[in-house]
């Protein structure tokens, strides 16, 4: 009994390390990783914001995230670090290419992912235009640097 249970100890950190999100590398200012397994694994590219228009105190992560799944593809989302207001107006702009978002909580969403992509495919930076608290407007600036790598690999990982 003492054995099995110091057993499952010493394991027990392999273990947590195997079901937690791994690494595929840092591609330019993008970092791509994998969580979970089978029909669940999700594959997902992501980038903080390099700068942001206005400081909000107690924001939270800003980030640009791509993800890839069985079911979907293409998911492309932008965490404000903020709980968008009711009714936001949220738009991403790449170059010529203007999306729309919709949010929940704090976070918004696009149903033009692949657009989106092609987009970041061909771009350099990427800007998010957000309705903050109080009825601010937010710019965050996001790097495209390494995209394309980032998103090679995941779209490796979750064909």
């Amino acid at each position: 009994m003492k054995f099995a249970l110091a057993l499952a100890l010493l394991l027990a950190p392999a273990f947590a390390l195997a079901a937690g999100p791994q690494s595929l590398g840092i591609f330019g200012d993008w970092t791509a990783a994998t969580y979970g397994s089978g029909g669940a694994k999700a594959c997902y590219a992501f980038t903080p914001a390099k700068s942001s228009s206005l400081a909000l105190p107690k924001r939270g992560a800003v980030l640009l995230t791509v993800t890839q799944r069985k079911a979907a593809s293409d998911e492309v989302t932008l965490a404000a670090g903020y709980t968008y207001p009711k009714s936001p107006t949220v738009t991403l702009t790449v170059g010529t290419s203007v999306l729309e978002f919709y949010t929940a909580g704090q976070t918004a969403f696009t149903s033009g992912g692949k657009q989106a992509v092609a987009a970041f495919q061909a771009g350099t930076t990427a800007l998010a235009k957000s309705s903050g608290p109080d009825g601010v407007t937010i710019v965050d600036n996001f790097s495209l640097k390494g995209f394309s790598g980032a998103y090679g690999a995941i779209r490796k990982a979750c064909p």
